[in-house]
C-alpha cells in the first residue's frame, strides 16, 4: 500500500512538473515578439498616350496586353477640323502659286479670270461661314449650343473673310500688273502658305498616336467613337523594362537600407526563391506610420520611409502590383 502510495505521489509531482513546463513555453512563445514583415510591391514606368489633336477615336491598333514597340502606331484619331484646314492651305496654295506664276510671267487675261474665280469662290464661301455663323450665334444666345461652338464657327467665318480679302488683292494685282514689290509679295505669300501647309501636315500627324516605349498596354481609356479633347489620355503603356520595389520602412526598421546596398527579397507570386534587389532611393514619407513609446515616461513618433529597390537581375514573371517581402 506504501509503494502505491509513493507512486501516485511520484506520478503527480511528474504530472505538475509537466503542467509548468508546459504553461512556461506557452509564456514564453506569447511574449516573443511577432516578427515584422516588409512588405512591398512591384511597380513599373508607365505612360499616358495621348495627342495635341482633339477629335474621336476612329480605331486602336492594339488592344490591352498586347506588346507594343516603340514608335508603334497604336491610335488614330479623326478630326474633321483637321480635314478642313487641309482642304483650306491647299486651296490657299494653288491661288498662291498662280498668282506668283502671274508676278512672274506678266497678267494674262486666263490669269485675270482665274483670280477672279478665285475671288467669286472666296467671297461664296465667306457668305456660308457668315450665314453658320449668324445661326449658330442665334442658338448660343438661346443656351443651345457651347461658347466653344460659337467661337469654333466664329474663327472659321474670320479666317473665311481673310480669304476674300486676299483673293480680292491678288485679282486687283492682276488688273493692274505685277510690279516688283508685287512679285516679292507673291513670292511671300507662297512661302506663308507653305508655312500653313507644314503647320497641317503637322497637325495630321499628330492623329497618330505613337507608342513611347517598348512596353505592354495596360489600359484603354475611351471607347471607338468617343471625343477625346487636346492632351486627353487615351492609353496607357507599362514599360515592362523599367520595374522596381517599393517598400515603407518605419525608420527604427531601415537598418540594412542603406543607398546602394543589396537586399534580398521573395515575391510569393513567383514561389519561394529570393531575388537581390539594390537600394536606389530613399526618402522620409509625409505622414507618421506608428507611434511608439521608448521611455516609461515618454515616447517619440517614428516616421515611415519610402525605400526605391530596383532588381539587379531581370525577374521573369513579374509583373507591377505583385507582392514582395524582403528577406533577412
Amino acid at each position: 500500500m506504501k509503494k502505491e502510495q509513493e507512486g501516485s505521489l511520484l506520478l503527480g509531482i511528474v504530472a505538475l512538473l509537466a503542467v509548468v513546463i508546459i504553461v512556461a513555453l506557452i509564456g514564453v512563445l506569447a511574449l516573443k515578439p511577432e516578427e515584422v514583415l516588409i512588405q512591398g510591391e512591384a511597380e513599373a514606368s508607365e505612360y499616358r498616350v495621348s495627342g495635341k489633336v482633339p477629335g474621336r477615336v476612329e480605331m486602336y491598333l492594339y488592344e490591352e496586353g498586347e506588346q507594343v514597340h516603340k514608335g508603334d502606331t497604336l491610335v488614330v484619331i479623326y478630326s474633321p477640323e483637321v480635314e478642313a484646314k487641309k482642304e483650306q492651305a491647299l486651296a490657299a496654295r494653288e491661288m498662291a502659286e498662280a498668282v506668283n506664276q502671274k508676278a512672274k510671267n506678266g497678267a494674262q487675261q486666263e490669269q485675270i479670270t482665274g483670280a477672279y474665280e478665285l475671288y467669286q469662290k472666296a467671297l461664296a464661301g465667306e457668305e456660308i461661314y457668315r450665314k453658320s455663323y449668324e445661326r449658330v450665334q442665334r442658338l448660343y444666345d438661346k443656351g443651345v449650343v457651347s461658347a466653344q461652338k460659337r467661337d469654333e464657327v466664329e474663327a472659321q467665318y474670320k479666317a473665311a473673310s481673310a480669304t476674300v480679302k486676299a483673293a480680292k488683292s491678288q485679282y486687283d494685282m492682276a488688273l493692274k500688273g505685277a510690279r516688283a514689290e508685287d512679285k516679292a509679295a507673291a513670292e511671300a505669300q507662297v512661302a506663308r502658305v507653305d508655312g500653313i501647309l507644314k503647320e497641317v501636315a503637322a497637325a495630321e500627324a499628330e492623329r497618330y498616336l505613337l507608342s513611347p516605349c517598348d512596353g505592354e498596354v495596360s489600359e484603354i481609356f475611351p471607347k471607338v467613337g468617343e471625343l477625346v479633347g487636346q492632351g486627353s489620355p487615351v492609353m496607357s503603356v507599362l514599360d515592362m523594362n523599367d520595374v522596381w520595389f517599393t517598400f515603407a520602412v518605419r525608420e527604427d526598421m531601415l537598418s540594412g537600407f542603406n543607398q546602394g546596398s543589396r537586399v534580398n527579397v521573395k515575391i510569393p507570386a513567383l514561389g519561394e526563391d529570393t531575388y537581390p534587389v539594390v537600394v536606389t532611393h530613399i526618402k522620409a514619407m509625409g505622414t507618421y506610420a506608428t507611434w511608439r513609446t521608448t521611455k516609461q515616461n515618454g515616447g517619440y513618433d517614428v516616421r515611415t520611409f519610402d525605400v526605391k529597390c530596383r532588381p539587379m537581375t531581370p525577374i521573369e514573371g513579374l509583373r507591377p502590383g505583385m507582392t514582395a517581402l524582403v528577406v533577412k
